[in-house]
């Protein structure tokens, strides 16, 4: 069986990241001020984030094509300058609270 846990509701930034950021959860682009701040190379969220945990068994059946995996699971992308050069960080690290 798998749910959904709250796993933080923040992400680190790489040393040197400049602005402009911009912020995506599963996409959806956030705002900042309204859905998140950035404190020094922290972006903290205005709410926790959740990941989906699933047990080996559901893993397992999930691996054999029996069944797929229904629970929420946020990803964070951030796109970021450093260097001049625009970068971006794919389904980023939650870092717990």
């Amino acid at each position: 069986m798998s749910e959904s846990v709250e796993v933080g509701s923040r992400v680190r930034l790489p040393n040197g990241s400049e602005r402009p950021i911009q912020v995506f959860i599963n996409g959806t682009a956030q705002a900042e001020g309204r859905d998140y701040s950035v404190h020094g190379r922290d972006i903290v969220f205005s709410r926790p984030l959740v990941k989906e945990k699933v047990s080996r068994s559901r893993w397992f059946a999930m691996s054999l094509g029996l069944f797929g995996s229904y629970g929420k699971n946020e990803t964070v992308d951030i796109h970021f300058r450093r260097a001049g050069k625009t970068q971006v960080i794919s389904d980023a690290e939650i870092l717990p609270d």
